[in-house]
């Protein structure tokens, strides 16, 4: 027997359960439940529904340092606290997103946990799970094609083909897409113009979906969808083209939460999958309210750093659907903190103190951000074996006597829901304070009526220690005249490199004083918020080099080796 076994050898070994069982842990009826074989199952929607009113559990979010090549482990600490929850006793549910095939294909494989806290079947979820991001795409792209059909067939609209802001999508990393010419071939294939391509889980469709309590309004906020302007620059909507219902249709069956389990049998609700670093990075609100009504324990993350993930998880998903968390876990790892201290990826295995002590400021500044919303803040140091003693004492020291919050060391990795029970015990104790009862002390990160100006101001300086932002004159034009047409209220969705606090992604640590330049403002009429895409980030991702897939394929048996 292998001693030292990947994930995927871990997560074949494990001895599911059916998931009516894992169903009935949460009080769903098996009627209540479509399968999608022995365990994964979708939560019909009409039972859903009646679970609203219901008293809500108690709303963890797990959130992390920004993200290095040495590794930090969200998803994992997510997992082993949700099963470390459910080892001392408490009813609990673990909401996590959707991984996409770009990341799994691309950089980092799968993105279901790892070692003794995964979700699984985790081929299954890593691959094309319920079918969820394919329906996400098509109805993307059905109105994609509406719009050229529209103006193929006369342009009644008025619909100024200089200004389509509707991209098509695809659940792939593809650079050659980002910028193309489509129409060409003769009047028969439509007007020529310039197009491109966004991966799907950027989409406006996807943070709509996620974003939805119920098929009626998931119809309504499609059909707000801003698609295209007309010649004196009136906005064309989803809805002028009769687009939004069809989209609906193929979204029906995919709104329904998925439902699986951990490798100890917690159940999970992995549902919804907007990236955090150019959209807002949380799993579907109907997952989330759905396992809150049927949970004492809710275990939920957000992309990316707590710059990011963190910050849109309150300022946008807590606003629109009315959540109120109770803590926050901070995760970080000896490995990357020596990182953001200047150590090379090469030499992470050597102890250093004066780099992990350099390192750390990356670390205080995101609890100090988390404290900022009002949310209890714990840190979860996730070890791996070339830690030594002293480095993860130096680290529980400082943040006890330096940031006045506990540090528990986690094995979750290698000792599943075992290796983070200290962690749980104190979760539980925060959520449970008389100080934090109820998330009565949460608060937003601005108000609604602060101009987006102001607002994206605001989460420069306050939460990336920017000194300030800049954007030409067009875009500041942009940003007024969206205060003055009734977006104000909306909150803003940043898009920017998730490894930095800054827009240079090479700049770690917490660095202070830099300007962060803004290059393009996108109205998301129909999700509700702005999106401020900040540097040089990319709506299309590319691959790198030597990309994952390469390193993918089947053994002679017909399994998966390579995707984790």
């Amino acid at each position: 027997m292998n001693p030292h076994p990947s994930d995927i050898e871990i997560a074949r070994a494990a001895k599911l359960l059916p998931i009516e069982e894992i169903a009935a842990r949460l009080g769903i009826p098996p009627e209540a439940l479509h399968l999608y074989g022995r365990q994964i199952a979708k939560v019909d929607l009409d039972f859903v529904a009646r679970l609203e009113g219901r008293a809500q559990g108690r709303l963890v979010l797990v959130t992390a340092i920004t993200p290095t090549p040495a590794g930090e482990g969200k998803t994992t600490t997510t997992v082993g606290l949700g099963d470390a929850l459910q080892r001392i006793g408490k009813k609990t549910a673990i909401c996590l997103r959707e991984p996409s095939l770009g990341p799994c294909f691309g950089v980092k494989g799968g993105a279901t946990g790892g070692g003794r806290a995964q979700v699984v079947p985790m081929e299954t979820i890593n691959l094309h799970f319920t079918g969820d991001f394919h329906a996400i795409g098509s109805a993307h792209n059905l109105l994609a094609a509406m719009i050229d059909n529209h103006i193929h067939w006369g342009n009644e609209l008025g619909i100024d083909i200089r200004r389509i802001r509707w991209r098509r999508v695809v659940d792939m990393n593809d650079r050659a897409l980002r910028s193309i010419v489509i129409g060409l071939g003769g009047s028969g294939n439509g007007f020529a113009r310039e197009d491109g391509f966004d991966i799907t889980v950027a989409s406006e469709v996807m943070a709509v979906f996620c974003l939805a309590r119920d098929l009626r309004e998931l119809e309504q906020r499609l059909g707000e969808m801003v698609v295209a302007e007309r010649r004196d620059h009136s906005l064309v909507l989803a809805r002028d083209l009769s687009a939004h219902g069809a989209m609906t249709v193929l979204l029906r069956d995919a709104l329904a939460p998925n439902l699986v389990q951990t490798l100890e049998h917690t159940p999970a609700f992995v549902h919804g999958g907007p990236f955090a670093n150019i959209a807002h990075g949380c799993n579907s609100v109907i997952a989330t309210r759905t396992a809150l009504a049927l949970a004492d324990y809710v275990v939920t993350e957000a992309g990316f750093g707590a710059d990011l993930g963190a910050e849109k998880f309150f300022d946008i998903k807590c606003r629109k659907a009315g959540l109120r968390p109770h803590a926050a876990v901070v995760v970080a790892t000896v490995r990357a903190l020596k990182m953001h201290g200047g150590v090379s990826k090469a030499d992470l295995g050597q102890e250093n103190l004066p780099a992990l002590r350099k390192g750390l400021a990356n670390l205080a500044r995101h609890v100090t951000n988390v404290r900022k919303f009002g949310v209890p803040a714990v840190v979860a140091l996730n070890r791996f074996a070339a830690d030594t003693e002293a480095e993860l004492a130096y680290v529980r020291t400082y943040c006890r006597e330096e940031l006045g919050v506990e540090a528990f060391v986690c094995t979750h990795w290698t000792d599943g829901s075992a290796g983070a029970e200290d962690l749980a015990r104190y979760v539980v104790e925060l959520c449970e304070s008389p100080h934090f009862l109820d998330g009565r002390g949460f608060r937003f990160l601005y108000p609604d009526d602060m101009p987006l100006w102001a607002k994206m101001r605001t989460i420069a300086t306050e939460l990336y220690g920017a000194a300030d932002i800049i954007a030409d004159r067009k875009i500041r034009e942009r940003f007024r005249a969206l205060d003055e047409e009734g977006y104000r209220q909306l909150p803003i969705c940043v898009a920017k490199t998730q490894y930095s606090f800054s827009t240079d992604p090479d700049l770690k640590g917490a660095p202070s004083g830099h300007v962060v330049p803004i290059r393009e403002l996108r109205l998301a009429r129909g999700a509700g918020f702005v999106v401020v895409i900040c540097g040089d980030i990319m709506t299309m991702p590319g691959l790198p080099k030597h990309p994952a897939a390469e390193r993918i394929r089947l053994d002679d048996h017909g399994r998966i080796e390579g995707l984790f």
